[in-house]
């Protein structure tokens, strides 16, 4: 190829570039190389085309080629530059700043625009990969390059800027070089700014001097740049901040750094630097606060200043703060982080300073804390004082080994050196040796006598040395004086300079102050902050006590500070402010929960503030953590005694009396609580209890007074006791007394009432001896007049009884005289004054009006005066008295009381009333005298019984039995009132209390026995006669009867009943005749021949009888006689003479009073009648009429299984609401529900609350002894067994037959029940039992239990007829034919058992005798609608012919017919079920499963799924 072709090629080639045809381009350069390998452009064009084809090997072969042909040419360096930029590699980045460098060669003499780009490029390059020092000289090179053209100063400006932007990144990693270049920059940029001042030179400068700031060795030129930035900017503060900071930093405290500091604060107050450029001057001049105060707020603004940190530390150690020392030195060492150069001295300082304040702290963790922070120290071990440190960090870590070692090697090594002696001082301190440690401690003071901690514990060391150099005022007090001098603030010498004034000199005063001035300096020293209270306290200085206590709480955090609140809480108990003293003395307890003093001092402060509760709480955990603390204990339990809970107070008082027997305080309280036992047992007239608690009480005084003859109030408290039996009966009065209380030796006494008062007023007199008190007094004038009303009502001699109430007038005026604005004192002068055996009412007037006087509010001042004026018969002047004290205080008994006097007095309406209300706001024994006396006039009169005033006054307001009780009451206190228990037994008459009313009137006839009244003495005996005739004791009757002459009308009736009830007939028959013969109305006359009817009938004279009650209904019928005549009818079963007596009672009769009676005769008449349905009718029309008597209730639910079987659910519901009425009627009524339920086909599957089971259970609980119950119990469990056997389960209720069969016959045997009813029950349990056993398959056991039941009764038909189906059953188990004798048997059976159901239900499963089944239970429907037979004829009907339609109805009637049993219905659906699916009737086949739902028949749902699977 020519030259001529290959430029012709070479421009096809540029031509193919130009077009984007690279790979033609490619094909003329190769043709090109062919003829030509050296040609330059052809390898360049083949770099170009290699390029945009993305071929960068070839394409870097290609340039390197040309470039090695024609090293200055620049197309080959243009292309390798073009294909480095575009590749993403970092291996050709540093080829790329080669080629950069070359481009700059060869652009330097020509284009100097793409030299200077190029330039920027490498630059570029060079700053990416962190490559300053290589950009700063390149940078420099384009810089000068720039000038040399003449470039503008702005323009340069921006350059050096730029220069400043690209090296300040990362002046960490800057070199020397790199370092001096940006500094240079920097100062070229500053100089050539255009607009000096102004904002952007204003943050270049602030830019420089904090680049300065960076490098610890341009001190030079950073002072030069603050000075000339302030010099320009005089009101710019930062200069002065970086200036401040530069000397904080490097330590040089010059007078310079410190005109720093001022100007900078003058300048800006809250400047940072500047603050704590004060707290290091205020650290320089010793004022440690003040230091510790600028320094903490400076660093608050600039805390990354490690030297700041330092110095703050360094003031804290000076003001003894050494744990806020501490936490300063690790907030250096964080700011400081890894150090280098200078600020490794700065670590090595903060490390040492913060081993010293964990020494200072003197705690094991704080010392491996220092030892850990000493060994951090850079060359710690050539620093002496260093391992001096190190040595006392061993020391308080407990290592004394090492610590022994480092002060011997430091007093080889450097015997000059004070902290050497001192570490021997420590040493030996803490071993006890003082004689050493004083030598030590001298030395090191001999080498260094300005430290205050050489002398101070130089002066503990003669301190615990001995008493002598304790004492000696020139051995330690001189050293704590010393130390005291040279560190002010060293709080633990001034504590120690407090106890040697305290202790040794006895200045309080001084001491104080040193207390004071020890706490001030370290708030956590609790002795010194104790002691300056106490002593403030001893000197009566509460104020300066108080304030130092409020400010340790003011600042105290939660759980801190515990001896501040208590003592602070102790101040305001002792000051009355119980609320305070909580408060304070809680917060002790959040310090220390565990300190039992402080609870028991808690427990007195909530006792003080009236928290009871509380209180007790808190004495009890003081006693818990200190079972020592016997005042806890007692106090616990007088609080428990004020809440009156006196049973917990008795055995928390004994409690300390097994610990300490002679406890006084715990005797006293037993004492006092035994008294309000005995007080409380007297208001609930429970005297005899009464009694044995004031035994109990004189016990306790009597032991306390013992040890303690000296204290007045035990012998008052003793004078309490014996006086609060004047209200018992003397019967009841028989006290037994220490022999030491009656100036005995030993052994006790029993004294009665009389002797006990007197002993009471001996105790008193006592008592005055030792504090003549007018309460006392008082109280000696109170047991003179009980000891007059005792004798007054035993009859003693009047002389006696003057002489006593004398005595008792004149103690209460000596009360009165020496407190006379008492009104107690007053009162009880009037009450004595206005007794009969004195009468002095003007004195007893003017006494109660002065009590009145004394105080206004005064209900028992007001009430006495009221009964004093009633007394005298004013009883308007009463009536305005009592109307007054009702208005003081409406619950006050005895005002009640008088105006129940007064409107008996005059005749009100509303005595009742009032009588009845003072029962019940207490009891009292004259309003319940009174309101029985009222309320048994009403009851005697027998024609007010339908008025609306009987009603309510006895009826609805319970009279009876409110007045019985209260009566009891009565008599129980005052045991000789005759009429009283004549009363109570008319009311125990009345409420059926048939024992205690014969006691009552026996009680009143030996009253009356000896009376000259012979008429109330007979009225007696009769009322006592009537009362055991009730009672069934005949004989014991009628001898009461005959004691006395017959001759009214009640006597005689009474014995003529006594001897009817004795079987004494002829004597009865005498006795009614007589009565008739004195009888004067016609109601009683026929109530007599009544009486006489029952005795003919009794002697089987029923003609006679009947002629008798004719006779009474003759005239005006009497409807007793009518009961007995229809009754007559009704046991006779002449339905003829019950129903025209029952018709006749019915036209007599009406109203609602005799409603369950009159229901009952009816409801028998009906059913001998035959009439089932009318029983019910009957008892429900009557329900609908009175539907809140439980009775009638009661005697539906009875009835409803016997004459309404199909209703037996509504005759459960009726015993519900019976029993919910009256809970009385629960003994029968539960056993109703069983009946009717199980007569319901109830089971425990349905409800298992609410069952048969469950109810005749409950209803044996309560009447164990009804062999009826058991009877009802035995057909549940056998119910039970049979709907769990249905369900294929296993029974739980087996082999119970035979035990329940044995309890009815001894339940039957025990009860005194009628003969024909005992057998019956005995009957119908052995057949149950028998059937049970068959069903269990226990046929042997049935077999023999029925030999045994016809071996006592052999013509037994029904257990005739269980044998013979026994022995069948027995026989068809074998699979056998039935041999025609047999069945012959059973027929015959069958017939001498013609009315019984059950034998014609005898299920013969031979398929040959299908005509004897339909028979069999033909004539069992016949008799009675029976389910099962209804079944059995079914179950016939199916098995002769499945799918007939007959058949459908057969089992639907058992199962949808109301009121059949479940488990009857339940096997009906099972079979009817099996029917419908043969016939693929699937409406009725849901109707069907719709059924079984409702009534849970499980195991027909699951038939219908296997059915319908099968389907």
């Amino acid at each position: 190829m020519s030259n001529k072709e290959v430029k012709a090629a070479l421009k096809s080639a540029r031509d193919a570039i130009r077009n984007k045809e690279y790979k033609e381009a490619l094909k003329h350069c190769k043709a090109v190389l062919k003829q030509e390998k050296n040609n330059y452009n052809a390898w360049v064009f083949i770099g170009l085309a290699a390029t945009e084809l993305e071929q960068p090997d070839q394409a870097k072969a290609a340039y390197k080629k040309a470039i090695e042909l024609e090293p200055n040419q620049l197309l080959a360096w243009q292309g390798l530059a073009n294909l480095y930029e575009k590749s993403n590699q970092t291996v050709v980045k540093g080829d790329l700043a080669d080629v950069y460098q070359k481009l700059l060669e060869l652009y330097k003499s020509g284009d100097k625009q793409k030299w200077c780009d190029v330039c920027n490029k490498l630059v570029e390059l060079y700053h990416q990969e962190k490559k300053y020092l290589e950009v700063a000289e390149t940078w420099q090179k384009l810089i000068q390059m720039k000038q040399e053209e003449g470039a503008e100063k702005a323009e340069l400006h921006q350059l050096w800027k730029k220069m400043i932007q690209l090296l300040k990144d990362s002046t960490q990693n800057q070199d020397n070089k790199t370092e001096q270049s940006l500094l240079t920059a920097f100062e070229h940029a500053v100089n050539s700014a255009d607009t000096v001042p102004g904002e952007d030179h204003q943050n270049l400068y602030k830019d420089f001097i904090q680049c300065l700031s960076k490098f610890p060795h341009e001190t030079a030129r950073l002072e030069k740049a603050c000075n000339d930035m302030m010099a320009l900017y005089p009101t710019v503060s930062y200069p002065l901040e970086v200036l401040c900071l530069h000397f904080i930093q490097s330590g040089t405290l010059s007078e310079e750094a410190l005109h720093c500091f001022s100007r900078l604060l003058e300048m800006d107050a809250s400047s940072g630097p500047g603050i704590i450029g004060f707290g290091v001057r205020c650290l320089q001049e010793k004022k440690y606060k003040e230091a510790v105060k600028s320094l903490t707020e400076g660093l608050q603004k600039t805390s990354q200043c490690p030297a700041a940190w330092h110095y703050l530390a360094e003031a804290q150690m000076k003001i003894h703060k050494h744990g806020d020392a501490v936490l300063s030195c690790n907030q250096a060492l964080e700011v400081l982080g890894t150090p280098e150069g200078p600020s490794l001295r700065w670590k090595n300082l903060i490390l040492q300073l913060k081993a010293e304040a964990l020494i200072k702290i003197a705690d094991a963790d704080a010392a491996e804390e220092a030892i850990k922070a000493l060994e951090q120290i850079v060359d710690a071990s050539s620093d002496p004082v260093v391992l001096a440190i190190r040595g006392r960090a061993y020391l308080n870590r407990g290592l004394m080994d090492q610590a022994s070692k480092i002060s011997q090697e430091l007093l080889l090594s450097h015997p000059n050196l004070a902290e050497s002696h001192a570490l021997e001082g420590f040493i030996h301190y803490s071993q006890k040796n003082y004689e050493q440690a004083e030598r030590s401690f001298l030395n090191a003071i001999g080498k260094k006598a300005e430290t205050a901690e050489y002398h101070q514990y130089l002066g503990l060391t003669y301190w615990f040395m001995s008493d002598e150099t304790k004492k000696d005022k020139g051995k330690a007090l001189t050293q704590f004086l010393k130390a005291a001098k040279l560190d002010s603030y060293l709080g633990s010498v001034f504590c120690y300079l407090g106890n040697y004034y305290r202790d040794i000199a006895g200045d309080k005063s001084r001491a104080r102050g040193c207390y004071k001035k020890a706490f001030e300096l370290d708030g956590t020293d609790e002795e010194s902050g104790t002691a300056a209270v106490d002593i403030s306290v001893e000197l009566g200085d509460m104020d300066t006590a108080l304030s130092i206590l409020n400010e340790v709480t003011e600042k105290a955090s939660t759980g801190t500070a515990k001896w501040a609140w208590l003592h602070r809480g102790l101040y305001y108990l002792r000051t009355g402010q119980p609320s305070q003293a909580v408060a304070d003395l809680q917060a002790a307890l959040r310090a220390d929960p565990k300190d039992s003093n402080c609870w028991e001092s808690l427990g007195e402060a909530y006792l003080s503030r009236g928290s009871y509760s509380t209180a007790l709480k808190s004495f009890r955990k003081a006693s818990e953590l200190n079972p020592e603390l016997v005042y806890s204990i007692y106090r616990a339990a007088a609080v428990e005694q004020i809440l009156g809970k006196y049973e917990n107070a008795i055995a928390t008082y004994q409690q300390i009396l097994k610990k300490t027997e002679d406890y006084v305080p715990a005797l006293k309280g037993l004492g006092e609580c035994y008294l309000m036992l005995g007080r409380s047992a007297l208001d609930n007239y429970l005297d005899r209890k009464a009694v044995d608690y004031i035994e109990q009480a004189l016990e306790f005084f009597t032991r306390a007074t013992k040890h303690r003859p000296d204290v007045s109030c035990l012998w008052k408290l003793l004078g309490d006791t014996c006086t609060s039996v004047h209200v018992i009966s003397p019967a009841k009065v028989n006290v037994q007394v220490l022999g030491s209380l009656l100036g005995k030796n030993a052994g006790k006494q029993i004294l009665k009432k009389s002797e006990l008062l007197r002993l009471g007023g001996r105790c008193y007199g006592r008592a005055l001896k030792l504090m003549p008190l007018p309460s006392i007094w008082c109280d000696l004038g109170i047991n003179y007049y009980r000891q007059a009303e005792h004798l007054t009502a035993v009859g003693t001699d009047m002389n006696e009884i003057s002489e006593l109430l004398e005595k008792s007038l004149q103690c209460l005026k000596k009360a009165v005289r020496l407190d006379s604005k008492n009104h107690l004192y007053w009162n009880a002068l009037g009450v004595v004054a206005s007794c009969s055996a004195i009468g002095n009412y003007a004195l007893a007037q003017h006494s109660f009006i002065k009590s009145v006087q004394a105080e206004q509010i005064n209900v028992v001042a007001w009430t006495n005066l009221g009964v004093l004026y009633l007394a005298t018969g004013n009883i308007e002047q009463a009536h305005e008295a009592f109307k007054v004290a009702q208005s003081l205080e409406p619950s006050y008994l005895l005002c009640w009381i008088g105006q129940a006097l007064i409107a008996e007095t005059v005749g009100s309406y509303d005595t009742m009333d009032l009588f009845r209300h003072t029962t019940e706001l207490s009891m009292h024994t004259e309003g319940a005298k009174g309101y029985a006396h009222w309320v048994c006039s009403t009851l005697q009169d027998e024609s007010n019984r339908n008025t609306e005033l009987y009603l309510y006054n006895i009826v609805e307001m319970n009279a009876i039995p409110a007045a019985q009780v209260v009566l009891s009451k009565y008599t129980e206190r005052n045991p000789d009132d005759a009429s009283a228990f004549t009363m109570l037994g008319y009311l125990n008459e009345y409420l059926h209390l048939k024992r205690q009313a014969a006691d009552a009137y026996e009680r009143a006839t030996s009253l009356l026995k000896n009376s000259e009244d012979t008429e109330k003495y007979n009225i007696a005996m009769q009322n006592y006669g009537r009362s055991l005739c009730a009672l069934g004791q005949c004989d014991k009757a009628i001898e009461v009867y005959t004691s006395t002459p017959l001759t009214g009308f009640d006597g005689i009736v009474g014995i003529a009943l006594a001897y009817f009830k004795k079987g004494l007939l002829q004597e009865s028959i005498k006795a009614y005749e007589k009565a008739l013969s004195v009888a004067e109305s016609e109601q009683d006359k026929a109530h007599i021949l009544t009486a006489l009817a029952i005795i003919e009938y009794k002697q089987n004279k029923v003609d006679a009888a009947k002629t008798l009650l004719f006779k009474c209904s003759l005239k005006e019928p009497s409807m007793e006689s009518l009961k007995a005549l229809c009754t007559l009818g009704l046991v006779k079963q002449d339905a003829t003479l019950a129903t025209a007596a029952l018709k006749e009672l019915l036209k007599h009769e009406k109203g609602d009073d005799n409603i369950y009676e009159r229901c009952l005769i009816a409801s028998a008449v009906y059913a001998l009648q035959g009439r089932n349905v009318a029983v019910q009718r009957e008892v429900s029309k009557a329900i609908h009429s009175n539907p809140d008597n439980p009775a009638l209730w009661s005697l539906l639910s009875r009835l409803v299984p016997l004459y309404a079987s199909q209703k037996a659910k509504g005759g459960a519901m009726a015993g519900s609401i019976a029993h919910v009425l009256d809970v009385n009627h629960g003994k029968e009524v539960l056993l109703n529900i069983a009946v009717n339920q199980l007569a319901a086909g109830c089971h425990m599957l349905e409800d298992e609350k609410n069952n048969p089971l469950k109810n005749i259970q409950k209803a044996i609980h309560l009447c164990p002894d009804n062999p009826a119950a058991w009877a009802v119990l035995m057909a549940a469990c056998h119910a039970e067994n049979t709907v769990v056997c249905l369900n294929n389960t296993q029974p739980k209720r087996t082999d119970l037959e035979m035990t329940l069969v044995s309890t009815i016959s001894a339940k039957t045997g025990e009860n005194n029940l009628p003969h024909n009813y005992i057998r019956t029950l005995e009957d119908w349990c052995l057949c149950q039992a028998i059937t049970s056993l068959e069903e269990a398959g226990k046929l042997s056991e049935a077999e023999a239990l029925c030999t045994k039941g016809l071996k006592s009764c052999p013509e037994h038909p029904a257990l005739f007829l269980l044998l013979r189906q026994v022995q069948c059953k027995q026989l068809l188990q074998s699979h056998k034919e039935l041999p025609d004798t047999i069945l012959e048997e059973l027929r015959k059976t069958v017939m001498t058992s013609s009315t019984s159901v059950a034998a014609w239900q005898a299920n013969v499963s031979n398929e040959h005798w299908p005509s004897l089944v339909q028979e069999a239970t033909a004539e069992a429907l016949k008799l009675s609608s029976c389910p099962l037979a209804a079944l059995l004829q079914a179950l016939l009907q199916y098995n002769r012919k499945m799918g007939a339609r007959e058949t459908r109805r057969m089992l639907e009637r058992v199962v949808y017919q109301p009121g059949n049993p479940e488990t009857i219905v339940s096997v009906a659906r099972w079979y009817l079920l099996q029917h419908l699916y043969a016939k693929d009737d699937y409406e009725l086949i849901d109707v069907l499963i719709e059924n079984a739902k409702a009534n849970g028949d499980v195991r027909a749902l699951e038939l219908n799924e296997k059915l319908s699977a099968s389907a």
